[in-house]
């Protein structure tokens, strides 16, 4: 059987027990499609709010031609989806996919386009900044296969206020977050705002923590085989994460904390440090979610640990959730949206989200001085890290995440922990 046809046969099978999208049959053959279908996740409201007022403005003529359909799924059930849909050959023109592993095989089964290639086609490479550019490529063996709708480094976000109403100095290191969550719980507070439900704002920081203490090449070194989760001083750092949850330091009930959930603890004063992406900034961003004030909000890059090999000056930096374009939907008509979308996307997502992407700003956009501060951060940075589940498989990184909460309520040890994930690696 050949490899094209043998992935198919995979994909339909991963997707049989989710309903076929219907809607975003406007993919398959560049000729068959009419419309510019996109296919998003339910959670990241930015990148359809973005193209619609792109729709409705700078890309209105190719809106005309090929009108905007959006449809979105639950971010849990996106991978499957989109299996199904590249199974049916009725993926959408743009569409989001959950992990890296299944952006690569979608390439292998040629349902993904080299921007590489396209961009310079359509004339609009200089629209991505060469870091956002470098980091996709970094991702994917040197290819540029997905869109930078976001550009984001990661960190801790933190309470100006309640810092100082606590007499807690700015953490330079990661004892000094520790003891600050004990100050902020005997002061009543839950330290540390955490979607358990999602998981991965927990095994971030296991993530941050190894490669801290083991160097920037930590992760790289499990994928390539040289080095194990299960190895002690692996596990050591997903247990300093379990000893954050058995202090109680995530709250009550963190594994049923949901991600607008744990935003809106930091932004009603409930929680003082929030781990997160520089994406949340379009929360901040909303007068009526934000009852602290984004002049109360700080930002606290990964700090260092004590003897270990990393430097905090290494920032975690990704593109946000994938979106690809589906090559084969290609034709007149959606080259010319997707041109539009390289020129224009920047403009839009910082003007109205205040969401920093990794196209290029094509005009003068205010933003606030948080967002600022994040913009300058990231061109002042030299090297970004992986996130933990960056090189991971797709069902390694659901065991991670699924597995996280427990971790941090104790019903699974860090050793169990690092064992089912590297399980699923190996």
């Amino acid at each position: 059987m050949p490899r094209t046809a043998r992935r198919v046969a995979a994909f339909t099978v991963a997707g049989l027990t989710i309903a076929a999208l219907t809607a975003c049959s406007g993919g398959g053959s560049g000729q068959a499609a009419t419309e510019f279908t996109v296919l998003g996740n339910v959670e990241n409201e930015v990148v359809p709010a973005t193209l619609q007022t792109l729709a409705d403005g700078a890309c209105a003529t190719e809106n005309e031609a090929m009108p905007l359909k959006v449809e979105t799924v639950p971010q849990t059930n996106l991978n499957q989806q989109v299996q199904l849909l590249a199974g049916q050959g009725g993926l959408p023109v743009m569409y989001a996919v959950d992990t890296n592993e299944l952006v690569q095989q979608l390439d292998d089964a040629g349902f993904v386009a080299h921007f590489d290639e396209l961009f310079d086609e359509l004339g609009v490479a200089d629209s991505i900044e060469p870091a956002a550019r470098s980091t996709v490529e970094s991702l994917y063996d040197g290819e540029f296969l997905v869109l930078p709708t976001e550009y984001n480094i990661e960190g801790i976000w933190y309470n100006k206020d309640q810092f100082a109403e606590n007499d807690v100095d700015i953490p330079e290191s990661w004892d000094d977050v520790v003891d600050a969550a004990a100050t902020f719980q005997d002061a009543g507070l839950t330290p540390f705002a955490a979607s358990g439900e999602q998981g991965w704002p927990l095994t971030r920081l296991v993530g941050n923590l190894i490669e801290r203490e083991l160097g920037p090449d930590a992760l790289q070194a499990v994928a390539d085989g040289d080095a194990s989760l299960t190895d002690p001083e692996y596990v050591a750092a997903a247990q300093q994460i379990a000893d954050l949850g058995a202090e109680g330091y995530f709250g009550e009930g963190v594994g049923s904390i949901d991600y607008d959930t744990s935003i809106n603890e930091f932004l009603n004063g409930s929680s003082p440090m929030l781990y997160m992406g520089s994406w949340v900034l379009s929360n901040f961003a909303d007068d009526t979610a934000n009852q602290i004030g984004e002049d109360a909000i700080g930002y606290l890059p990964f700090p260092d640990v004590e003897g270990g090999e990393g430097d905090s000056s290494e920032l975690v930096a990704n593109v946000g959730l994938p979106f690809t374009i589906n090559p084969s939907a290609l034709n007149d008509d959606s080259k010319a949206w997707v041109a539009c979308i390289a020129e224009n996307y920047g403009q839009v997502a910082l003007q109205d989200s205040s969401r920093i992407s990794g196209f290029t700003v094509s005009g003068d956009a205010s933003s606030n001085a948080l967002t600022t501060e994040v913009r300058d951060r990231i061109s002042e940075t030299d090297t970004t890290i992986p996130w933990f589940e960056a090189y991971f498989s797709t069902q390694a990184t659901t065991t991670s995440q699924q597995n996280a909460a427990q971790l941090v309520t104790g019903a699974i040890t860090a050793e169990e922990f690092m064992t089912l994930v590297q399980g699923d690696l190996d």
